[in-house]
């Protein structure tokens, strides 16, 4: 009966969110001053909700990290509405395509460079379940921003993170994930590029990169919170049936005539940002364990067998580390360097 009650909370918002096993609102959320953070798509849509709250409770710095200036100067002038103009002053923006592999390293430098410290890094900029495409270097759109650019980022921002860690405080990374992670192919084995840039269908497409993000947050604990980083947690969240740009508008591009139940249909029954940003939150700012699936409000799930599968997530990241070394390797415009043996963890 409790499976149940948490399949409702962790999708639904309004009351639903009450009949979780575990419970976290964000006024949960302690006190942030003094630490710092980078939320990747925190100007709108679950990440503003992010952005908002941890401004609300006094993060003393905040880089946001997103394609459109015009959206992030939109969400300031909400804040400094609500919040004030102190807070608003928090934020730095930062334009980082994450399918833009040299750009997201020019600002992982960029950040390590102006500040000592980094406690929180949320990694939920992403591509929804929209038709299948190739960067212009050959890699399937999908895991190219939801994973690979996140991996990039974490990668280059990990020494920071680690030595803000080393100072006795607790540094937690989030990665977005999702429960369509189900729906990736029963055979993904993450052995090569082909395979990956393969069309395998909408909802599969999406849900082998959140997969990834599961994948992810277990393997960086097996192999950098329990190797010598204990402070420095990673965990991965499924913040529920959202209303968002994604499935407000985006969902026409792969779905031209059932995007309308997505979009209006089923719109009552959607979380608003606020309710979807706090499983991210909760990972953010309380998770005291790594490699976890955390579904909304803070439940910890397993996830299918795939996101549990050890081999499969060393599978991944060496082929997260082979295709990102041969790209960017190869000379992605004129700032592409080598994926240098640093940003390799």
């Amino acid at each position: 009966m409790q499976e149940i009650k948490n399949t409702i909370a962790e999708n639904f918002g309004g009351p639903a969110s009450r009949l979780g096993s575990h419970q976290f609102k964000l006024d949960d959320c302690p006190d942030l001053s003094g630490k710092v953070a980078v939320v990747t798509g925190g100007s709108e849509g679950i990440g503003f909700g992010v952005t908002y709250t941890l401004l609300k409770h006094n993060i003393a710095r905040l880089y946001i990290l997103s394609v459109s200036r015009e959206v992030v100067e939109g969400a300031k002038d909400a804040i400094a509405k609500e919040l004030g103009q102190s807070q608003a002053d928090r934020t730095l923006w930062m334009e980082c395509d994450l399918s833009d592999w040299p750009r997201v390293k020019e600002v992982a430098e960029a950040i390590t460079r102006d500040t000592e410290r980094l406690d929180i890094l949320i990694n939920n900029a992403g591509r929804g379940i929209m038709p299948a495409e190739l960067t212009d270097y050959g890699v399937d759109r999908h895991m190219a921003v939801n994973h690979m650019g996140h991996a990039i980022l974490t990668s280059y921002l990990l020494p920071l993170m680690k030595r803000t860690a080393e100072k006795g405080n607790v540094v937690r990374i989030s990665n977005q994930a999702s429960n369509i992670h189900t729906k990736a192919p029963s055979d993904t084995k993450f052995a090569n590029l082909d395979e990956i840039n393969a069309e395998v269908g909408l909802n599969e497409q999406y849900g082998r990169s959140k997969l990834a993000a599961i994948l992810y947050a277990r393997w960086f604990d097996r192999n950098v919170t329990k190797n010598g980083s204990p402070n420095v947690l990673m965990n991965a969240t499924h913040p529920g049936f959202v209303s968002t740009k994604q499935s407000r508008t985006d969902i026409f591009e792969a779905f031209p005539l059932g995007g309308y139940a997505m979009s209006h249909g089923l719109e009552p029954f959607k979380k608003d940002q606020f309710e979807g940003a706090v499983p991210t939150v909760f990972a953010a700012t309380m998770a005291d364990k790594s490699g976890q699936y955390l579904c909304a409000p803070a439940i910890p799930e397993k996830g299918s067998d795939l996101s549990q599968s050890e081999e499969l997530g060393d599978s991944l990241m060496e082929l997260t580390k082979n295709v990102i070394k041969e790209k960017m390797g190869g000379g992605l415009g004129n700032n592409a360097r080598p994926f240098d043996d640093l940003a390799l963890l």
